[in-house]
């Protein structure tokens, strides 16, 4: 049986054309609404390419032992020095180029006697004031390997830098400065902020 809107008129193919072109048109106009909401959930290019601060929980981080985050593209140091570590900062002062740390490569709050907020917490930018190669962590002493006293620290494979366990370079190598100390805060006892201070900034 035929309904009164039965015809025997074939489909319009403008019509058709016209309502995909509406629907698609909808279906983009969503997408691009949502566009807006997604990206609010995640960090801007403009926020990472700022260097947003980042977060190091060292709840977990036992003495003598070191962990890395990354910050601005950069292998940020965390070392837990126990005492004999910080104890060892002070019989080493005449080998090092700027042992009271009197060029401007850490906050004003870490230009003391440990280059740290607190003194068995040290925190550094990873990356040789050389060149920019990444040392390793060396806490051994090994006079042998390296050739004068070393009471432990960051060793550069690649032209021979040394740093002690504050980052204070060594006298007579290719680094011409000490590690640069990021800004940074405690938010907790185990909770550090890298990449902001007090300050805001």
């Amino acid at each position: 049986m035929r309904s009164e809107h039965d015809t025997d008129t074939p489909p319009d193919p403008q019509r058709r054309r016209l309502l995909v072109a509406t629907s698609a048109a909808g279906g983009a106009a969503v997408a691009a609404g949502a566009v807006p909401f997604i990206v609010s959930l995640t960090p801007s290019d403009r926020a990472r390419a700022l260097g947003a601060p980042v977060e190091a929980n060292i709840a977990k981080l036992g003495d003598g032992e070191m962990t890395t985050v990354e910050w601005r593209g950069q292998p940020i140091w965390i070392l837990r020095r126990t005492p004999d570590m910080i104890e060892g900062l002070e019989r080493i002062y005449e080998l090092l180029l700027d042992p009271a740390s009197q060029r401007l490569q850490q906050p004003p709050y870490c230009q003391n006697a440990t280059r740290s907020i607190k003194p068995d917490v040290f925190v550094a930018i990873g990356l040789c004031t050389h060149l920019g190669c990444v040392p390793t962590f060396r806490p051994e002493l090994s006079p042998r390997d390296l050739g004068q006293p070393w009471p432990g620290g960051y060793y550069c494979p690649c032209h021979g830098s040394k740093f002690d366990l504050a980052g204070r370079v060594f006298k007579h190598v290719p680094a011409p400065s000490n590690l640069v100390i990021p800004k940074h805060k405690y938010l907790s006892d185990t909770r550090l902020l890298i990449g902001q201070d007090d300050s805001g900034a």
